[in-house]
């Protein structure tokens, strides 16, 4: 395999976790107020992405495939319960 195609077979392999921490963060600042704490849009962007690129990591290990709806699924959950906390604030 040649360097261009497995950076494209990693691109392609985490692109689900941008686009969905991408539209999270956007989301976030319309339908939920922002409080005092909240991390910028750029760092609500990357948690999400690395939290989401973690979960499907996590999915490609646990069923053996890329690609699964569980894994989508999941990461779905996860980064919704992410952004949620964010929204929140760092700051109690």
């Amino acid at each position: 395999m040649s360097a261009l195609a497995l950076l494209n077979h990693l691109f392609n392999f985490a692109l689900p976790a941008v686009f969905v921490a991408g539209v999270l963060a956007l989301c976030g600042r319309f339908l939920m107020p922002r409080k005092p704490g909240t991390p910028a849009i750029w760092a609500q962007f990357a948690i999400n992405t690395i939290a989401g690129v973690l979960v499907l990591l996590a999915g490609l290990v646990f069923t053996g495939h890329d690609g699964r709806i569980a894994s989508y699924a999941a990461l779905v959950v996860v980064c919704g319960t992410v952004q949620w906390l964010l929204q929140r604030g760092w700051r109690r």
